[in-house]
């Protein structure tokens, strides 16, 4: 008997096992059907879960959010020197702060503030594509902290007040933050629930200035009469005419109004220049002397020295700077017609001081344009004595215009910061672009033309020998020299003078051809248009003698160390190891420096001629004593030495420098007691004054971690050569190893240093 069998269906992952059993067709529906079902039902019940953690969510604390904020801009812009601008006017005032000082912050919230459960980020922003790792992304946490926990260098917060739903804080802004536009959003989430936090987008764009109030900012200028004519004085001067008979064209540069920081701004932007060069003044003011001119990158001012002005504004009709940076600014950055070089001078400054860079428009009267950078204005003749004007690209102007800015030149060696020269006219290439500078004027006056930037060019301006060739076939160089005239480029270098206004004359004007260079004619001032030719490599042109003809050997002795209050001597060894005499002219000269390498006061100079005879060896002096450089010294009683030398018959030049501190006595401090904590213990602090001059107006600061929070206290008078004590009780706080660290100062003697380390025991 035979018997019919169900069909058979295979189900892929299901039908076929490993016993080989199949399923009926029957059987296999229903179990799908079962598996589906399953399916479904574990689907349906995840999603009720779901949708129960949601409302547990729900129920969880939110982030806390931000209602409003407050940048106090009118209260901080008076700490911050800023006060004056116009975009703090109005309903939506902006913030306008100095780098290297703090400024409050409040944030009211929708809720009381929890500082246990509530996690709130500052993120302040710079530039389009902010990075942590850049520094231009910086996340500050808002914590319960009284006090700013980072050294001035970094940015750091500290809250100030919490009152409910209103908290207030103080933000520091590093001393080289970079300058320029900075935006903040603000963070909020729950403490241990990082997932949808709240973000709150300010506003307001936050502008952030260079610091001259500030020492560590590069910028930094200590006299405040030098600080308001040449960061806050909106107003000034700008000098035309001739050497004989200058003019003063009142000038408003309108470094506040509204329209001009934001047109810096977007200067600064426009130049491209990274986070890290906008942290620094030399790369800004580089820029800023490019980006004022139109010529490469559709700056600011089209030059135009053609006569022709009748599509735009003739250069003496502009009354100042502001209108022209205003409708730069309105125009979307069209350059504006037309400029010279007092235009060019003019809106630099503005740009400058706006920034907060000290700036000071400058004139040199009988300029020089040198255009292949041979330090000479190059006049060539025929044989007939007719001049070739294809050949004479150089050029004298009756008088051109730039500036002077003021920083520190950490790039270059210690002496060579204080002003520096910067030119937005364009004339020459710089590195591929129309500018000029910063230039050192120290080393302008010195003619170390070696120096960066441009310093070949910018002495030229103000020291270029005037040199007329006539072709000359039996020569090898083509040319035979005719004359030189070294004293006509360079008549008459001035600015407004700090403190004075004139409406009209020049009663306001100052001379600063000095700061340039030494007395037209005088040896010095041939010493450095020599000491600039050999380092330019132009010794054909100058008719010096190769290397070999240097036959006076000359050599500076270091000055090891200086006590305050004792004299020292800048002493020069001369050798003549040639064969023949030898007529030598030296300089010797002590000034007083900034730790910035500032030059900040002449203290002695002096100046011989004499005569070596053959394998002769001499030493050359100056001896400079207490009275001479003490009324002179500045912070950290820094000194530097310049010397000086040329010798007559081979035209070789030297030239050397020193650094050295003048040494103070250190206090003396002696611990009486048990040093154990909370027990009281004497501190006795003493030192010898080693002037012969009373102290007056003496204090003393103390601090010591766990020992003592800084303090302050006065004290009486020291007499000379007298002995100051001071006794302090201390009450230690903590264990372990603690320094006491004092600094006494007075109107005659400042940072007199002590320290101690001590020990305390439980």
């Amino acid at each position: 008997m035979s018997r019919t069998r169900s069909p058979v269906r295979h189900v892929e992952g299901y039908g076929r096992r490993n016993t080989g059993i199949t399923l009926p067709l029957e059987e296999n529906v229903d179990y799908l059907n079962d598996i589906l079902a399953r399916f479904r039902n574990d689907a349906l019940r995840r999603r009720r879960e779901m949708r129960s953690l949601d409302e547990v969510d729900r129920a969880l604390p939110q982030p806390i959010e931000v209602d409003a904020v407050e940048f106090y801009c009118k209260d901080n812009a008076r700490a911050h020197h800023t006060d004056s601008y116009d975009l703090l006017e109005g309903k939506d005032p902006s913030p306008v702060f100095r780098r290297g000082e703090f400024f409050y912050l409040g944030i009211r919230f929708n809720r009381p503030f929890d500082v246990r459960s509530d996690k709130v980020r500052l993120h302040l922003t710079f530039g389009p594509k902010s990075q942590a790792g850049k520094g231009t992304l910086i996340i500050l946490p808002v914590m319960e902290n009284r006090a700013f926990t980072l050294d001035s260098s970094r940015w750091d917060i500290c809250m100030n007040r919490k009152e409910r739903s209103i908290v207030t804080m103080q933000i520091q802004i590093p001393f080289m933050a970079g300058v320029g536009l900075w935006r903040m959003k603000i963070i909020s989430h729950v403490q241990g629930n990082e997932k949808n936090p709240k973000t709150y987008e300010c506003r307001e764009s936050i502008y952030i200035l260079f610091n001259p109030w500030c020492k560590e900012d590069p910028v930094y200028m200590a006299d405040n009469k030098a600080k308001q004519e040449y960061v806050l004085s909106d107003v000034g001067k700008i000098y035309m005419g001739s050497h004989k008979k200058p003019i003063g064209r009142p000038w408003v540069f309108g470094q506040f109004s509204d329209a001009v920081l934001p047109a810096s701004m977007f200067l600064l932007e426009k130049s491209g220049l990274d986070y890290k060069s906008r942290a620094n003044p030399v790369k800004i003011v580089r820029a800023i002397s490019a980006m004022v001119n139109s010529n490469d990158d559709n700056g600011v001012v089209i030059g135009n020295w053609s006569g022709n002005y009748e599509d735009g504004t003739a250069p003496w009709s502009w009354t100042g700077s502001s209108a022209i940076l205003e409708q730069f600014l309105t125009t979307g950055g069209k350059p504006v017609r037309y400029g010279q070089c007092w235009v060019f001078s003019g809106v630099c400054t503005t740009v400058c001081r706006s920034l907060g860079i000290p700036c000071r428009s400058v004139t040199n009267f009988v300029s020089a344009h040198d255009t292949d950078d041979s330090l000479t204005v190059d006049k060539y003749f025929d044989i007939e004595g007719n001049e070739l004007a294809e050949f004479n690209d150089d050029s004298i102007w009756n008088f051109h215009v730039w500036n002077d800015c003021w920083m520190s030149r950490p790039d270059l060696p210690v002496g060579y910061g204080g002003w520096q020269a910067i030119d937005a006219t364009p004339q020459e290439t710089s590195e591929g672009a129309y500018r000029a500078g910063p230039a050192s004027l120290v080393a302008i006056r010195r003619g170390e033309i070696s120096y960066l930037y441009d310093a070949p060019f910018v002495f030229a301006e103000v020291n270029a020998d005037i040199v007329h060739w006539q072709i000359d076939d039996s020569s090898d160089f083509g040319w035979k020299k005719l004359k030189t005239n070294t004293y006509h480029v360079g008549r008459l270098v001035v600015t407004k003078r700090i403190g004075f206004d004139s409406d009209i004359g020049i009663q306001d004007m100052e001379d600063i051809s000095d700061e340039y260079k030494s007395k037209e004619g005088s040896t010095e001032e041939r010493m450095a248009v020599l000491n600039a030719a050999r380092r330019g490599g132009l010794t054909h042109i100058y008719d010096m003698p190769p290397p070999g003809k240097e036959d006076v050997e000359f050599s500076l002795l270091d000055i090891e160390k200086v006590q305050i209050g004792q004299p020292f001597q800048v002493i020069v060894k001369v050798e003549n190891k040639s064969d023949e005499n030898r007529t030598v002219t030296s300089v010797l000269s002590a000034s007083s420096v900034y730790y910035t390498g500032i030059l900040a006061r002449k203290v002695k100079r002096a100046r011989g001629v004499f005569t070596l005879k053959p394998r002769q060896r001499e030493e050359l002096g100056i001896e400079v004593t207490f009275d001479d450089y003490f009324d002179k010294l500045v912070d950290y009683a820094m000194l530097k030495i310049y010397a000086i030398s040329t010798v007559k018959e081979t035209q070789q030049t030297w030239a050397e420098e020193d650094d050295f501190q003048v040494e103070k006595p250190s206090l003396k401090i002696e611990v009486e007691g048990i040093l154990r904590v909370y027990r009281h213990l004497k501190v006795r602090i003493s030192f010898t004054n080693p002037l012969n001059r009373k102290l007056e107006d003496c204090a003393i600061i103390i601090e010591g971690p766990g020992l003592a929070e800084p303090h302050r206290s006065f004290l009486k008078d020291v007499e000379p050569r007298g002995v100051m004590t001071y006794v302090e009780t201390l009450v230690p706080r903590k264990v372990g190893p603690r320094k006491i660290t004092a600094i006494f100062s007075s109107r005659q003697l400042i940072e007199v240093l002590g320290s101690k380390q001590i020990v305390i025991e439980d």
